[in-house]
Parts: structure tokens; C-alpha cells; sequence
């Protein structure tokens, strides 16, 4: 892979991190800021489910975060783009589907269909 398309997927990954933070920092704000006591129980009921909801996206979004700068630290140590299993490289559609993956299409299929017959 060029250092140009390599490139390219550096500043992706750093604007979706970028991203995370600035959605983060809102849901920090925006749960702080709902202090309010909610007399109805069915209101209280739905903000709680949208709190939980949130919650539950940040929570993805922390683990996406993690996986963001090992693919940057594997950009850094030329090793991005290349499928840990095989050791091939992984296709650019791949990678434009999902910059912070580790496998090529054929050695995730194999994972996948690994983990269904164990039943994970």
C-alpha cells in the first residue's frame, strides 16, 4: 500500500476518534446537566431508557477508540494492512469498510465461522 493511501486512512481514523471524543463530551455534559427530579414515573422510565441507550453507545464507542489507536500505532510501525493470521494484505475495500480491522476477508470468515460452530 502507498504512503498516500496510508495516509488517507491515519486522517480517517483521527477524525473518527476526534468524532468519538466530541459525542462523549456531549453525553457527559447532557447527563450532568439532566439533574432534575421527574415526578412521573413513566417520564422518568423514558429518560432512563435513553440514558442507558447512550450509555451503552459511548461504551462501543470506547472499545472502537482502543481498536482506532492500535490501527494508528500499526500505521506508525508499518504493519497496517496486513492480516495478522496470514500475514497478507488485507484489500482496500476492507479497510474503507472498516479501517481498524486486523484480518483480510478470508481469515475473518474463518473466525467467524469458528466462533458459530463453538457457539460464541
Amino acid at each position: 500500500m502507498d504512503k498516500e493511501t496510508i495516509e488517507k486512512f491515519r486522517q480517517q481514523l483521527i477524525q473518527k476518534k476526534e468524532e468519538i471524543l466530541v459525542e462523549a463530551g456531549k453525553t457527559k455534559s447532557e447527563m450532568t446537566d439532566q439533574t432534575s427530579n421527574v415526578p412521573d414515573p413513566n417520564d422518568r422510565a423514558t429518560i432512563e431508557s435513553g440514558r442507558s441507550f447512550e450509555l451503552r453507545i459511548r461504551d462501543r464507542e470506547r472499545k472502537l477508540l482502543s481498536k482506532i489507536d492500535e490501527a494508528i500505532a500499526r500505521i506508525d510501525d508499518g504493519g497496517y494492512g496486513i492480516c495478522e493470521d496470514c500475514g497478507e494484505e488485507i484489500g482496500i475495500k476492507r479497510l474503507e469498510a472498516r479501517p481498524v480491522t486486523t484480518l483480510c476477508i478470508d481469515c475473518k470468515t474463518v473466525q467467524e465461522t469458528r466462533e458459530k460452530s463453538v457457539g460464541q
